[in-house]
């Protein structure tokens, strides 16, 4: 069902519930209203025939009926019946010749008992009345038929039963024009949406001076935008750079193979081109390697291997691996007071990840230090844990900061220098993954610290 008519539906069955409770509550109440009427008019009229015609425990027959005649009441079909103490029936006047009221002795007992008993006989209402301070047992029953106020009543029920139908049509016509209002913001944005592709992300949604949810909705749209056009466009940049860095290393070796193939040479040449060759597949293999690392980096940690991991460990490693990738670099630790206890050292991640992560800034600072050298810090501030990475190097410019985390982006002093321009966008990533962050304070020509900060022993 369209959200139109469910909305529609909605306030029209609301609308029709509450009216139906107006409507039924009058009838019920003006019912209850009209039969409490007819009980005081009998009641009044027994009273009155109680207290001016009996005396001395007798009835005045012939005075009752004559003012019995003579009384208008606006109760239709009436008659009176008077029983003495002993149940049995003295006086009886009735409107109509014959008629009758059936009176059991449970009634005229619960008249001497209560003082009054209401009852019905067939469409008519009555009231069986006893003067509880007088002792003589007489019981007045007196009955009448409200024919008046049942038709009052009737033409009430069809003015509510009207009333209820034209209620409940108006109401649906007015919901369907409010929701056809409420919704035409969403039809809007859809349309505005239809004509948004890979091709016109710039386009956005006009999110309108109103500040209700569908401004909200079109500005979380244009937000989501403006993230899928930045992925689009890095994705685009990573793939250009990836086919460039791929392309480069096959060129050269495609072009040395050409040039070796077209005429014989000596086994020195061939050795020596076969060296070359290899160096550049090295090169490639390399490439390769990492862009899986992104890749795998680029995931959620649903898809890794998740465990406790002792961060001062990880850091212990460095020592031994960063020497190994390149003999020119080195490391020292400083871990100043760490807890004692062992689960306070424990982050939830992948070790792996962790230690290329860090690597690949050490790397990085050791690469552009005149002495190849970086110190890495941990320290524990409550549920974090703190790592920075020291290097003494040529530092990075304020204006570069925030790109030198784009895969494949080259600082211009690293002009020269070996790698591809995705070791810091792949610690990003690992680090971002952890739910962690990187900071980087740098002073040109003096050095550049980054910090990077991992929650402690938290859930991915």
């Amino acid at each position: 069902m369209p959200i139109r008519l469910r909305i529609t539906a909605f306030i029209t069955g609301l609308f029709a519930l509450l009216l139906g409770i107006v409507c039924l509550s009058i009838y019920y109440f003006s019912s209850l209203a009209r039969l409490e009427a007819v009980k005081t008019r009998l009641v009044n009229r027994s009273i009155t025939t109680d207290r001016m015609l009996t005396h001395d425990a007798t009835i005045d027959k012939v005075l009752m009926h004559r003012i019995d005649s003579l009384t208008t009441m606006a109760l239709k079909r009436k008659a009176v019946q008077v029983y003495n103490k002993a149940n049995v029936l003295d006086y009886a006047y009735a409107d109509a010749i014959g008629d009758s009221i059936v009176v059991t002795p449970a009634v005229l007992d619960a008249a001497r008992r209560y003082g009054r008993h209401y009852f019905t006989d067939g469409e008519r209402e009555a009231i069986a009345y006893s003067d509880l301070s007088q002792s003589n047992g007489i019981v007045l029953v007196s009955v009448g038929g409200d024919e008046d106020g049942r038709q009052q009543l009737e033409k009430l029920m069809s003015i509510l039963v009207f009333s209820y139908i034209g209620g409940v049509m108006l109401a649906f016509a007015g919901g369907y024009y409010f929701s056809a209002g409420l919704l035409k913001p969403v039809k809007r944005i859809a349309n505005e949406v239809k004509e948004i592709s890979a091709h016109n992300l710039d386009r956005r949604i006009p999110a309108g001076e109103a500040k209700d949810e569908w401004r909200l909705l079109a500005t979380t749209l244009n937000e989501l935008l403006d993230r899928l056009k930045d992925s689009f466009e890095l994705q685009r940049r990573f793939i250009a750079n990836a086919s460039h860095e791929l392309s480069t290393p096959l060129t050269l070796i495609s072009s040395q193979l050409e040039i070796y193939l077209q005429r014989d040479r000596t086994e020195a040449a061939y050795r020596e081109a076969m060296a070359q060759i290899l160096k550049d597949v090295q090169h490639m293999n390399s490439l390769v390697q990492t862009l899986l690392q992104f890749a795998t980096a680029s995931g959620n940690p649903g898809g890794l291997q998740i465990g406790p991991v002792r961060i001062d460990e990880v850091l212990m490693q460095l020592p031994g691996e960063v020497p190994a990738r390149d003999p020119q670099h080195s490391v020292s630790l400083d871990f100043g007071t760490l807890p004692e206890d062992e689960a306070q050292l424990l982050v939830l991640g992948n070790e792996t990840l962790l230690l290329t992560a860090i690597i690949n800034l050490v790397s990085n600072a050791c690469k552009y230090s005149p002495d190849h050298h970086a110190v890495v810090s941990l320290h524990v501030t409550g549920a974090q844990f703190v790592i920075q990475v020291k290097d003494r190097g040529i530092g990075i410019d304020a204006a570069e900061i925030e790109r030198i985390f784009q895969p494949f982006y080259r600082i211009e002093q690293e002009t020269g220098a070996k790698g591809f321009g995705l070791g810091l966008a792949l610690a990003t990533r690992i680090i971002k993954l952890h739910k962690g962050d990187i900071t980087v304070d740098s002073i040109p020509g003096a050095g550049t610290t980054f910090t990077v900060t991992l929650p402690a022993n938290d859930i991915l």
